[in-house]
This record gives structure tokens, C-alpha cells and sequence, in this order.
């Protein structure tokens, strides 16, 4: 079973356990701060003795003085026949006022130590930590996944509202709650008798009777030689017992002091056992130290927020996971398709071959990557894989590469086609190095290794074609991939240009919907996006979504792209035939690679053409003005100039460090931006040098282009654009 299935299937069967113990934890994390404020400044080395001396004066009858972990002194007392506990002023003796164990309800602590349950809910509550320690293992291991490893750590999170909660609370209290649950199990080691504490049995010990009067407390020399700082508590001889002792319990170990010499008649250190349970209630319970008590209590409130969460994402991943229609079983199918996928989206692709497949009359088995094997009756093998993080393969295939490389080669040609994103350094890794064990195998393959970028339909239906020719029969892939729910936009304004050939451009301003609380925790609609992420359009006739570059951010409260017509293209037409007021369906989907990560560091940004609209929004939200520069192409500055006077009026206020701008069409206009690169080629060395974040966005022949020149530019630094990319500086959109 791997970590995500331990983290969820515990979550989901006994998060409800360990949210009552993460909400009374925080509720018992109120005792130590309301302690704290109720005790009076005091002096660590004040002797024991002197203290002993103070109290006596003002308090009769005194059996026992105890000093508690947040320094308050405590006495308890008789009054007459009736035992009291009062709060004392160590400075003269002075009591305060009656003591209570807890300003809370006693059934919180009976809850939160033993369910209400006695001896057996103390072993339940036990097991509940240890569950919470397992999730908090799980968790940071899923964590690390996700981010990409300790180095992503701190970069910014995406996805629905639920996802970014859980993520960003548990890159905050994981720890934490990982040090609760160590020590929490730790304390329920000596609780439930698996530990002892004690250092050895009680000494018997009586004080010598010679009839001489008692000495004493502020002339007893162990007495005066302990601080106040170091003392638990103090029994006092009884007075009705001539054999008594003082009984003393420190940080130290325990003492038995005679009540008419002074002398010392036993001592026993404290246990290595007792230190370290000692160390594990201030860890745990945040007594001696009010601070660390306020940041448990937040991270034990964190719990119900963590299980909430939770249960949000595995319900949207419930809903989002495709599931296989039309399976032949796998003794009887010709053809196999393995499937990894971290989210589900690649099961649709495996779903659009499946079934176009089995339309050409094949019999088609689909399964999880781990499940691979062949049969007799197999004669095509398919593997649709996806990469996560760094290079990682999918939770649920983790051991498939391993299975893969153990089996031993076949005639039948295994071909693997790689799901990914072209912005991380990383970019279908996993599926490649599944493809390089098939082939180092004695595998062989149908079609060479091709990689998918950002789930593209149009990349899919192109391979389908390769795919067709291959196998010598009419197949056509039309992925409809499983679109998230939309939200409606009101077109608010249009910049219409028209270049010298008449192809119309547009920036079409969209208003932009208020998200309700549930769509900002489900993701749905627009709840949340920043400019450099795609707006997903579905265009009347089709149902395959086409994206665009957003030049706008949720802060800003609209929705703006940048759209040029395409020849035939259904999607652009129709855009650009929208009149003000009228409406489209889209939704957002997140392009993590491209956004910029929060920093100072200066900023190299490069845009062509209609390219420049995430540009100008990384711009238009510069409110710290972090460096930005800006090389823009174009054709005719009179035709083209996109978001021209904005970017004049963020220039002016600082927004937009520098501009440069070159058109290709034009006498004098500087070629193209390439040209414009190497011409500064020394600016552009001295910012990258100085750490500069690189941002491309253009036709995939212009990035290209940008991406020799950069390499021929930064060569005498020993760096190039896959250097830049791999230190996660360096990011593409393209099309």
C-alpha cells in the first residue's frame, strides 16, 4: 500500500478520532497561558527554604507546596477539617486566591486523555496518536511529492480552495503535530504501564526521634541549597506522625530530608525514563512555556481544517476519476492499455484509445500500470503515463517500473506515449524512463516515445494519426477530456487591431463572477486564478475547450485575453464575433510552471505577438515593482503594439522596469525579438547573473528562437536555457 492510500483510507476511517483529539488538545492548551497570567514574577534561585519560611507565616496547617511547570506556587492546606488549595506570592507569602486545576470542564481532559473510557480509551486514545503520527509521515512525504521536493517547498500552491487549505496548513503544523504525537505516545507509555518512571522502589526512611524540637525549614541546608526553580513540590512532615519526613520532588530526583537534623536520608537521581517524559508534557502540553502552548493550540485547531479538507479533496477526486466502460477481460484482449495517472486525467485518454480501438474491432483491456503483464491473446501493448513532481511516477504505480524491468521481453511491441508539462525541468521523465527500460529490455515499440504537454487534445489526435498508419487501419483519436464545471462571462470591452493582411486581434475584457465558498473549496469555476494561467473556452460546436493565455488575475476583477483569428479556427471566430454584453462559458485551469514565484529577483520577460498578454498581466499586478523587463515583438507598431499603452503607463510608474520592443515588418524596426536579445546580449548576461527569473511566451518558433539565442548569449557563464530550467528559472508558453 503506498503513502497516498495510508494517508486517506486512515484519514477517512479515523481522522474523526483524531480531530477530537487535536480540538481538546487545543482547548486544554488554554490551562498553561491562563497559568501563566496568574503568576506573580519570581526569582528562579529564591532557596526553597526562604520560600518554606514566607508561606508558613500566612498559611496554617500547610502539607504540601508545589510549584507548577508555569512557575505558579500552589499550597495546599487545612482549614480546620477542611482541605483547601490556594495560589501564594512567593515574594512574602501572600495568598492570592483558591486554586483550580483547569478553567475547563473536566469531562475536556477525561476526553482528550482516555475518550471517556477509562483504561481502555487511554490505549484507544494511544492508537489515535499513533494515527495521527502515520498521517503526519504520509502527509510530508505526499507533501514533498506535490511541491516537487524540499527546494519547492515554499513556492506557491494551486488548485481548488480545499487543496490549497490542506497544503499550506500542513507545510506549516505538520511537524508540529508530529512532535504531539511522539510525545503524546510517549506519555501513554507510562500511563498505561509499558514504562516506568521511578528510579527504583521508595526508601523506607524515618526521621531519628531524640526528642529535640524539629529544625527549622529556612535552617534545613538541602532545603536552602534548592531553588525555587528546580522544586515540583514539598511534603511537609504530618504532625501527628513523630517519624515523618520532608519529602522533596525536583527536577533532579527525589529527596528524604530528617525534620529534626536536616540530614538527608535518602535520595534517588530521577530516571533517564522521567527526563524524558518530563521533556515529552512540556512538548506536548505547552506547560512551562505559554507561547509554545498558544502555537499547539493552533495547530490542534489546524486538525478539524485539515479532516474538512481532506474529505473535500477525496470527493473531488471520487468525482474526477474516470472509470473504464467497454473493458474486455484480460485472458481474452488483443491489446493492453496501462494507465498512471497521479489525478485521473490521463484514464480519459486511455478511455478515447479504448474505445477507439475497440470500434476498429480489437478486444481492449485497460488497467493501472502496476498490473502489467502479457497474455497469449495479447498482440499491442499501450502505456499512457504521467509524470508527478520531480520525475516521479504516480502513488499508485510506484513499484511498475520495477515489475516492467523484472518481466522478461516478448514479442509483442509495447509503445509508450508520456503525459506532462513542458514548464518543469522534469517533462515526462517517468514515461521516458519507462520507455528506456522496455527498450533496454529486448522491448520493442510501434511508434518512438512522443511526450503529451499539458494534456493537449490536438497532440493526442495527431499521434492517433502516427498511430492509424502504424497499424495499417482508420483510427481517429477525438479526446473530450472531462471538463470542470464553467462559469458564465459577460464581455465588458474590446481593443479591437487589424494587421496590413486583415487578420483581426482583439483584448476582450470579461467581467468577472463572484465564487461562492463552496466553488472556491471545490475549484469550481473561477474561484481562483493569476495572470499566466489558460482560460479554457468550449466554443459552440465542439466540445474540445480551447485555451488562452490569461493578462489578468483575480485581484485585478476582471478576466482579459489577448485572441488572434486563426484560419478556420472555430473558437477565435467566434470570440472575436462576440459584441459587448454577450456571454461565454469557461473555466480556469492552472499553468503553475509559467506563474511567477513570489521573489525580488529580477524578472527577463520575452513576448511576440498576442504571446505578450500573461506578460503584461505579471505587470499590471507589480504593486511592489519588483525589476521587470520586458522585450516585446511585433509586426507594424501601428497595427500590433499590443497593450502598448498600458505598458508606456506601467513603465512610468515603475511597474515595468525597462521596454523593449522591436517589429519585424517595418524599416528600421529591429528585426525580431531574438535580434533584440543578442544586441543587449551584456544587459541580458548581467541580469541573468543576477538571478533573473525568465519568462517566454510566443509561436513555439519564436521560443525556439529565443532559446539558441539565450544558449549562444550565456555560454561564457557556463549557463543555458536547460541549465535555467532545471534551477526552475526558465518557463515557456507556447503555441
Amino acid at each position: 500500500m503506498g503513502w497516498k492510500a495510508i494517508h486517506r483510507w486512515l484519514g477517512l476511517t479515523l481522522g474523526t478520532l483524531t480531530v477530537i483529539l487535536g480540538i481538546t488538545g487545543a482547548l486544554l492548551a488554554i490551562d498553561p497561558v491562563a497559568q501563566a497570567w496568574q503568576a506573580p514574577a519570581v526569582a528562579d534561585d529564591l532557596s526553597v527554604a526562604t520560600l518554606v519560611e514566607r508561606v508558613t507565616r500566612t498559611v496554617p496547617d500547610v502539607e504540601e507546596i508545589r510549584r507548577l511547570p508555569s512557575g505558579v506556587i500552589v499550597v495546599f492546606s487545612f482549614a480546620g477539617d477542611q482541605p483547601q488549595a490556594s495560589y501564594v506570592n512567593p515574594d512574602d507569602g501572600r495568598v492570592l486566591g483558591p486554586w483550580q486545576p483547569t478553567v475547563l470542564p473536566r469531562w475536556v481532559k477525561n476526553l482528550h486523555r482516555a475518550l471517556m473510557l477509562g483504561d481502555a480509551g487511554r490505549w484507544g486514545a494511544a492508537g489515535t496518536a499513533l494515527v495521527m503520527g502515520l498521517l503526519c509521515v504520509s502527509g510530508l512525504v505526499l507533501l514533498l511529492r506535490r511541491m516537487g521536493g524540499w527546494r519547492r517547498l515554499g513556492s506557491r500552491v494551486r488548485g481548488s480552495l480545499a487543496q490549497r487549505l490542506h497544503v499550506l496548513a500542513g507545510r506549516v503544523v505538520l511537524v508540529i503535530l508530529s512532535l504531539t504525537a511522539v510525545t503524546a505516545l510517549t506519555m501513554s507509555a507510562s500511563t498505561l504501564g509499558l514504562l516506568s518512571l521511578e528510579a527504583g522502589a521508595e526508601p523506607e526512611v524515618l526521621s531519628t526521634v531524640t526528642g529535640q524540637s524539629e529544625m527549622p525549614a529556612a535552617q534545613v541546608a538541602a532545603l536552602q541549597d534548592l531553588s525555587i526553580g528546580d522544586l515540583r513540590k514539598l511534603g511537609f512532615p504530618a504532625a501527628t506522625d513523630p517519624e515523618d519526613t520532608w519529602k522533596v520532588d525536583a527536577v533532579q530526583g527525589q529527596g528524604w530530608i530528617d525534620r529534626y537534623t536536616g540530614q538527608m536520608l535518602a535520595w534517588q537521581d530521577a530516571s533517564l525514563a522521567q527526563r524524558i517524559n518530563d521533556l515529552a508534557v512540556v512538548l506536548h502540553t505547552g506547560e512551562a512555556a505559554w507561547p509554545w502552548a498558544v502555537v499547539l493550540g493552533l495547530s490542534g485547531a489546524c486538525v478539524l481544517l485539515f479532516w474538512v479538507s481532506g474529505v473535500v479533496i477525496w470527493w473531488q477526486t471520487r468525482r474526477q476519476t474516470p472509470r473504464v466502460t467497454g473493458n474486455a477481460s484480460l485472458a481474452q484482449a488483443d491489446v493492453l492499455i496501462f494507465v498512471a495517472s497521479e489525478g485521473g486525467s490521463t484514464w480519459g485518454f486511455a478511455q478515447t484509445l479504448h474505445d477507439a480501438l475497440a470500434k476498429g474491432g480489437h478486444r481492449v483491456h485497460t488497467s493501472a500500470l502496476e498490473n502489467f503483464q502479457i497474455t497469449a491473446a495479447t498482440r499491442q501493448v499501450f502505456v499512457l503515463a504521467a509524470t508527478y513532481g520531480q520525475g516521479q511516477p504516480p502513488a499508485h504505480a510506484s513499484t511498475a517500473l520495477a515489475r516492467i524491468q523484472a518481466a522478461k521481453a516478448g514479442q509483442v511491441p509495447v509503445t509508450v506515449l508520456g503525459f506532462g508539462d513542458r514548464q518543469f525541468p522534469a517533462f515526462c521523465a517517468y514515461a521516458q524512463a519507462l520507455d528506456q527500460a522496455l527498450r533496454a529490455g529486448g522491448w520493442s515499440a510501434l511508434l518512438p516515445f512522443e511526450g503529451i504537454h499539458q494534456q493537449s487534445g490536438q497532440q493526442f489526435s495527431r499521434w492517433g494519426v502516427a498511430l492509424a498508419h502504424a497499424l495499417g487501419e482508420p483510427l481517429v483519436l477525438e479526446h473530450v477530456p472531462h471538463l470542470p464545471p464553467t462559469a458564465t462571462l459577460r464581455l465588458l470591452s474590446r481593443t479591437d487591431f487589424s494587421d496590413a493582411t486583415g487578420q483581426a486581434t482583439a483584448i476582450l475584457r470579461f467581467s468577472w463572477p463572484a465564487a461562492t465558498l463552496g466553488d472556491r473549496l471545490l475549484g469550481r469555476g473561477l474561484a481562483r486564478f493569476s495572470a499566466g494561467d489558460l482560460l479554457g473556452v468550449v466554443p459552440p460546436g465542439s466540445a474540445v475547450p480551447r485555451y488562452y493565455s490569461l493578462a489578468s488575475g483575480r485581484d485585478d476583477g476582471f478576466v482579459e485575453i489577448c485572441v488572434r483569428r486563426v484560419s478556420g479556427g472555430l473558437c477565435s471566430t467566434h470570440l472575436l464575433g462576440l459584441r459587448q454584453g454577450e456571454c461565454i462559458e469557461a473555466f480556469v485551469r492552472p499553468n503553475p510552471g509559467f506563474v511567477l514565484p513570489r521573489s525580488r529577483r529580477p524578472v527577463l520577460m520575452i513576448g511576440a505577438g498576442t504571446g505578450v498578454a500573461p506578460l503584461a498581466g505579471f505587470i499590471r499586478r507589480n504593486d511592489r515593482h519588483r525589476p521587470m523587463h520586458l522585450y516585446f515583438g511585433g509586426r507594424d507598431p501601428s497595427r500590433d503594439f499590443f497593450f502598448g499603452p498600458e505598458l508606456r503607463q506601467w513603465l512610468a510608474e515603475g511597474r515595468l522596469a525597462s521596454l523593449r520592443t522591436v517589429f519585424s515588418r517595418v524599416p528600421e524596426g529591429g528585426g525580431y525579438v531574438q535580434d533584440a536579445l543578442r544586441a543587449d546580449a551584456e544587459r541580458v548576461r548581467d541580469l541573468v547573473n543576477q538571478g533573473a527569473v525568465v519568462r517566454v511566451c510566443g509561436s513555439r518558433d519564436m521560443a525556439q528562437g529565443v532559446a539558441k539565442a539565450l544558449d549562444e548569449m550565456l555560454a561564457p557563464l557556463q549557463l543555458g536555457v536547460s541549465r535555467l530550467k532545471a534551477e526552475e528559472r526558465y518557463a515557456e508558453d507556447v503555441f
